[in-house]
This record gives C-alpha cells, sequence and structure tokens, in this order.
C-alpha cells in the first residue's frame, strides 16, 4: 500500500478552558489547564495512522519535545526522519470557550529550524504512489514545494494557518489543495468567503492550476472541485465541545481514505466524519477519532 510523508509540525499544546476568550487589557480565569501533543503536522498524522495507513513523520523538536516523537511512535509512525535539536519545541497557547471555539497563540520554534537536509529526507522517502503532506507551520515552505515538484512528488497542502507567507508560493506542483474560509481568502484575494463558492474556487484553482481543491467550511460543510466539477457536502450534526485538531482529523483521515484507494467522494466523507468526531472531544491529538469510531458516523449518521 502507498503511504503518506508528512513533512510536518509539532507542538506542544497548553489548554486553557475559559467563558470567554481574553480581550485587550483583560485578564480572565481559566478553569482548567491541560497539555497535549499537538501541531497540524502531528495531528495530521496520528489521524493517517489511525486511518489505517503507513506514515512517515519528518520534521524537527527540541530536547522538551522527545515526549512528542514518542507519541507519534505510540500511533505505529515511522519518526526516523524525526531530528531533536537544540531550542525550543515548537508550542501553543489555546483558549476554548463555552461553545468549543478556540483561540490559539503559537510559537514556532524547531518547526521553523529545518534545514534543505530535512526537507531532502522528506522528499526522498515518497515513491511514486505515495503522497506528501505539508502545512504551512514549518519554514522555507517555497523550497519545499520547489523541490517536490522536480522530484515529482504528489503533494497535498494545508495552507494552515496563513501567516503572509503563503502569497509568494508557488502551487504549480501541488495536486490536492485544502484550506478553510480564513486560508481560502488570503490566497485567492476575494475577501471574505461567501456563499458564491464558484468564485472562489475559481480564484483558487488560478494560483493552483493543476490541483483537485477543498475548501472546509465548518458546520456548513465543504465544496470540492477538481476537472471534473464543482460539489458540496453537508456536515455531520454533532455537538461541539473543542474544535481543536478538529481540521487536522479531516485531513488525517482525508488522506488516509485516498491512500487506501478510496474515491474522493468517499475519502470526503470520512474526514468529515472523522472532524465531527473530534469536536465532541477535548485537545488535539487526544480528540482524533479510531477508525472504528469513523466509519460508524459514516454508516449510521450519528455520533
Amino acid at each position: 500500500m502507498p503511504k503518506l510523508v508528512n513533512l510536518g509540525s509539532l507542538c506542544i499544546d497548553h489548554v486553557y478552558q475559559v467563558p470567554a476568550f481574553t480581550g485587550p487589557g483583560e485578564t480572565v480565569s481559566s478553569r482548567t489547564h491541560e497539555v497535549f501533543p499537538g501541531g497540524k503536522g502531528l495531528n495530521q498524522s496520528i489521524a493517517a495512522a489511525r486511518a489505517g495507513v503507513d506514515v512517515v513523520h519528518v520534521g524537527c523538536v527540541g530536547e522538551d519535545g522527545r515526549w512528542l516523537k514518542d507519541a507519534l511512535a505510540a500511533e505505529g509512525v515511522d519518526v526516523s526522519g524525526l531530528r531533536v535539536a537544540e531550542g525550543s519545541s515548537g508550542h501553543a497557547v489555546i483558549q476554548v470557550n463555552e461553545v468549543g471555539e478556540n483561540a490559539i497563540v503559537i510559537f514556532g520554534g524547531t518547526n521553523r529550524t529545518l534545514v534543505e537536509d530535512d526537507m531532502r529526507t522528506a522528499v526522498e522517502r515518497v515513491a511514486s504512489d505515495d503522497w506528501l503532506m505539508l502545512q504551512n507551520e514549518i519554514n522555507d515552505l517555497d523550497l519545499v514545494l520547489r523541490l517536490a515538484e522536480e522530484s515529482g512528488c504528489q503533494v497535498a497542502f494545508n495552507v494552515a494557518p496563513v501567516d503572509g507567507r503563503e502569497a509568494g508560493y508557488d502551487l504549480a506542483g501541488v495536486g490536492l489543495l485544502i484550506v478553510n474560509e480564513i486560508e481560502a481568502s488570503a490566497l485567492a484575494g476575494t475577501g471574505a468567503v461567501d456563499d458564491d463558492w464558484s468564485r472562489v474556487m475559481a480564484a483558487l484553482a488560478e494560483r493552483a492550476p493543476n490541483a483537485a481543491i477543498v475548501l472546509t467550511l465548518g458546520s456548513k460543510g465543504l465544496v470540492y472541485s477538481d476537472d471534473s466539477g464543482l460539489a458540496a457536502l453537508p456536515a455531520y450534526v454533532v455537538s461541539a465541545i473543542d474544535e481543536t485538531a478538529a481540521g487536522d482529523a479531516f485531513i488525517g483521515y482525508l488522506m488516509g481514505s485516498l491512500i487506501r484507494g478510496e474515491s474522493m467522494q468517499d475519502a470526503l466523507r470520512m474526514g468529515s466524519a472523522a472532524g465531527a468526531l473530534a469536536v465532541t472531544r477535548a485537545g488535539a491529538a487526544s480528540s482524533l477519532p479510531g477508525l472504528a469510531d469513523v466509519r460508524s458516523l459514516v454508516q449510521t449518521g450519528e455520533a
């Protein structure tokens, strides 16, 4: 079976349950403080592994993040390309309010200290039927994208979070582009995303002319486009506790299903179910569902 090679971030997540997000000049008392493994890269690797496919994770942590490497290994992820370096690992401060919404401050740490050897290690692990997975939480993505295109890798790029760098990316070598509303607006330059999905998707297609495009819309579902046209998929209805890592659960299961040879439509359903289940649980990696639960939701429509 093909595999997923993830050149991705790893973070130590500090999660605070608050009545409302802190405003300027305001101090808010948190009801709880928990520490979880996180980072978009780590979350997506674990989700894909739980979806039942082989995953290789390439990246960098500090000495304080060795336990993140152990967390990936415990899920069966190949961490032979995950380097431990000097400096602090990436970390995030996450506020979660009473309706499950989150507000996140992220520090890149060692995720922003990747060297060309790390990038070449990832690209060289990608065989002809494999996928290279990228997020926007590592450094020098313009170089990564160029190396991947030169090597002919199948690239899936989750352009999250947007930070201004995405304006200069050459996305011609991307085969699957995955964005939410904020990321779509930043990439397409269309302003706020509204109900005119065709306009937004056309603008994204200009940026990534060879990519299938997935635009996630939270509780409104998603929109997907490829050479066959534009399609929409509704979201599963669940009671949200914590939205952290819902997008990562979606992406991991989407990629896992595609690698297993399922159709894009079925892969999108699996991803949507995984994302829905993730919001019913607290934390990032800790909220990622197992394959049996995801399949059950797809089959029954009930969490």
